[in-house]
């Protein structure tokens, strides 16, 4: 029978507990190196939390010593107060209780704030990182990419959710069994079989719905996706008459989602209702064998009462992690995906800041394959142009134009031979210097949510505004922006902007010629431009030779190459010709006549 004082039980109960929690720290120290190594981001983000996460494991410590009060007071009212009838026993009894039990609420709420503040911290940290090799993602993460921000965004909730700190709590279930053990070896061996049961339907949880879980997933982003796009060309699904084949799309899509994540919802539902039900069975069955052990003279009252609750505490983190599988399989995936992005994108290591270069382009040998390709664009490539030149790309469709522009601009690498800005390979500068040495205009324009001049500084904060009208008047685009609504502060959103395709061309020259560039690259700026608009990209490229700099040009107009003094044919992605431009034009292309000779530079003051 168990008869022992209240002193003897704690002293007991306690000692374990405080062994093994010395063991379990001791255990982290050892082979926290080992499992933290910073041979990536999220380890390393990871390992600068771990005095928090030993924080939350001591506060843990106390928040489930301090669950025994509930047994051990009922333990003492049933077996001393009640056979007592002693009141002063009893009052003393409740209000060291109730002293415990705001003692464990803070310390409850006190490791949820920590743990809030990890998640919080961890996003904060890895936010940028992320988002960038997300931008940078090869096609082989493309789907690790799409994901990365809301995968980081799963982690942050798991730290933040109750289903964290129930893993923490599993590790003490030891020493709730240990204390149902000293009540009497039979409820011990039946709280260890509910135990295992709990435990395998939990590994059987984890093993089915990993699938499934992954389907909706996937679902879900593609049915995202697939909104988005339908969201933001409204103009081109309504003139085509889209709208309803569109939406019916996206419903088959949705609805394929909602029913793979019915189906998850349902299997972990599931699982959680048996998981509830076993365990208040477990609590009946413990009751029923207790009032047994105790007719039988084997346990006292008190003991049987505080043995059922000892149980149902034992088996709650157990429970909490069933009915939280999702955030738990959620969290788990996001990490495994964000590692694969990251390892995908390593971050690259600090470069040497280079000096200003001076305006001189050399292209020996390069031959590029396109991200995602197995054949190359461009083979074996190679020409030199210096300060003060333009040079003009021409060809026809598919022949490399673009191509050479990306490669200019470092977005691609070459497999094989170089790219010089001033006898510095591009790779040796760091990314936002070169883009401010190289300015670039692409074939389709983005503009962003925010201000015409947020737009033209590149969405710098702290832009110099003279700066950025010094870059509008270069592009011809200084009077078009004055005559918007709000000037330069006129608002853009980058979906249903109300900016024609001339007007997004000229913002996206001037943002193209922010910063000075000593290289400007334009593919195709004549595109959405009249002959007033072309007439104005001419004028700026003039401006820039004058001011002994490089344009580029990539065109399929001749009105765009007027300004050039080089030509550079592509056909197939290798070089037709190269040479002066009405040399070069006299010899390949037959409406020559028709693109009049350049005229003097005139220099904008």
């Amino acid at each position: 029978m168990c008869s022992f004082s209240l002193p003897i039980q704690l002293k007991f109960l306690f000692q374990p507990s405080l062994y093994q929690s010395y063991k379990a720290v001791n255990l982290l120290f050892s082979q926290s190196p080992k499992l933290l190594q910073p041979h990536d981001d999220l380890p390393q983000a990871a390992r600068s939390h771990w005095r928090s996460i030993l924080l939350i494991g001591l506060f843990s410590v106390f928040v489930n010593l301090l669950m025994l009060t509930g047994p051990l007071f009922m333990l003492q009212v049933y077996d001393r107060v009640l056979a007592s009838r002693s009141e002063a026993t009893l009052v003393a009894l409740f209000v060291l209780v109730v002293g415990l039990y705001g003692a464990m609420g803070v310390l409850d709420f006190v490791r949820g704030r920590i743990g809030a503040r990890i998640g919080a911290k961890l996003q904060t940290d890895l936010d940028a990182r992320v988002f960038t090799a997300a931008l940078k993602a090869p096609p082989g993460a493309i789907k690790q990419a799409i994901t990365g921000l809301s995968d980081l965004e799963a982690v942050r909730r798991f730290c933040t959710s109750s289903v964290a700190f129930a893993a923490f709590d599993l590790l003490f279930t030891p020493l709730f069994l240990g204390a149902i053990f000293m009540f009497h070896p039979l409820l011990g061996w039946l709280s260890v079989g509910g135990g295992v049961t709990m435990v395998a339907i939990t590994l059987t949880n984890q093993l089915a719905s990993r699938k499934r879980g992954d389907e909706a997933n996937q679902t879900a982003a593609g049915s995202a996706r697939l909104a988005e796009q339908i969201r933001t060309q409204p103009d081109t699904i309504r003139s085509l008459g889209m709208t309803k084949a569109a939406i019916a799309k996206w419903d088959v899509q949705r609805g394929t989602a909602l029913r793979s994540e019915m189906a998850l919802s349902d299997r972990n539902g599931g699982f959680g209702s048996l998981t509830k039900s076993l365990r208040f069975l477990l609590q009946s069955a413990m009751l029923g064998l207790g009032a047994w052990l105790v007719i039988q003279g084997e346990l006292t009252a008190g003991a049987m009462i505080a043995g059922s609750i000892l149980l149902g505490r034992t088996l709650a983190p157990v429970e909490q992690l069933i009915g939280g599988w999702a955030v738990v399989g959620r969290a788990h995936s996001g990490w495994k995906f964000l590692r694969e992005l990251l390892e995908a994108v390593p971050q690259e290591n600090p470069k040497t800041a280079l000096s200003r270069p001076k305006a001189h382009i050399n292209v020996e040998q390069v031959t590029v394959i396109p991200p995602g390709e197995k054949l190359p664009a461009l083979r074996q490539v190679t020409f030199d142009i210096e300060a003060g030149q333009a040079l003009g790309v021409v060809g026809e469709s598919a022949s490399g134009k673009s191509s050479v522009a990306r490669v200019l601009t470092g977005l691609w690498l070459p497999v094989a031979g170089s790219v010089r800005l001033d006898g510095a390979t591009l790779d040796q500068y760091e990314e936002t210097a070169l883009a401010s040495y190289v300015g670039y205009l692409p074939q389709e324009i983005a503009l962003f949510d925010g201000t015409v001049a947020d737009n033209i500084a590149r969405m710098q904060p702290d832009a110099d505004p003279k700066a950025i009208i010094r870059a509008a008047k270069k592009a011809g685009a200084h009077e078009m922006i004055l005559g918007l609504p709000a000037g330069y502060d006129t608002p853009i959103r980058a979906v249903q902007t109300k900016l024609s395709g001339g007007q997004k061309q000229r913002i996206g020259l001037a943002r193209a010629m922010f910063g000075d560039p000593e290289v400007l690259i334009l593919d195709e700026p004549n595109a959405n431009l009249d002959a007033k608009g072309s007439d104005t990209v001419n004028t700026a490229i003039r401006q820039m030779k004058a001011d002994k700099k490089i344009v580029i040009v990539m065109a399929h107009r001749p009105s765009a190459i007027k300004e050039c003094d080089t030509i550079l044919m592509l056909k197939e992605g290798r070089v037709a010709d190269f040479g002066p431009r009405d040399e070069v034009l006299r010899k390949n292309v037959r409406n020559h006549a028709q693109i009049a000779p350049a005229p003097a530079p005139k220099v904008v003051q």
